[in-house]
């Protein structure tokens, strides 16, 4: 069983030069990848990821949507796919399954209904109380400002950090970052990345 993360970025031609977002992109992927081959970016603006653990889907969304947020103006649609894996190809493109059919098709649900964050597994009750927390919790995540973005980035890349060190690394007080952590509701995010790792992990009992 396998995790892939599709996805694209929501007015990338908005950005006349496209190396601002493509190499903030790449490190947000390779970060959840164990290989090179784990994840691709292909017709300029869609990419594809196959994260090392399921458990670990919603904490890779999050942290590439936090990633692509820190440019103002920028957002991204990830769909999860979980599922079995049946062809391994040389990239993760050209790899096939469950998974990645589910990741496809739900991606391409994401357009229509204009939601930025959908999961599909074969579990249909599991997808329907998840993609209900997304929905929710997207009030908050599509609303990021490149403060609040950076932030969650911050906690994601350095967990135990304390705020005073988060605050030397910006350049900012320990009060400030308090102030960002709560703009960006970030205990309530990580809650549901918790809530959500935990139920996924059950899949694979």
């Amino acid at each position: 069983m396998t995790s892939i993360l599709t996805g694209d970025i929501i007015k990338s031609r908005t950005i006349k030069d496209s190396e601002v977002w493509l190499s903030v992109l790449k490190d947000a992927l390779s970060a959840f990848a164990i290989n090179t081959s784990d994840w691709d970016i292909y017709r300029g603006d869609s990419f594809q990821l196959e994260t090392q653990s399921i458990a670990d889907s919603l904490k890779a969304a999050i942290y590439i949507k936090a990633c692509i947020k820190t440019i103002k103006g920028l957002d991204v649609r990830i769909a999860i796919g979980i599922g079995d894996k049946t062809f391994r190809g040389k990239s993760v493109v050209e790899s096939n399954g469950e998974a990645f059919q589910y990741s496809g098709e739900t991606l391409e649900q994401l357009k229509k209904e204009k939601v930025n964050l959908k999961i599909k597994t074969n579990n249909p009750q599991l997808d329907e109380d998840l993609n209900l927390y997304f929905k929710l919790a997207l009030t908050i995540m599509d609303h990021w400002t490149a403060n609040s973005a950076e932030i969650v980035k911050l906690h994601l890349e350095q967990p135990q950090a304390l705020q005073e060190d988060l605050g030397k690394h910006l350049g900012i007080n320990q009060n400030a970052v308090s102030s960002r952590q709560k703009r960006a509701h970030l205990d309530v995010i990580m809650q549901l990345e918790a809530l959500c790792r935990k139920k996924i992990t059950h899949l694979q009992l």
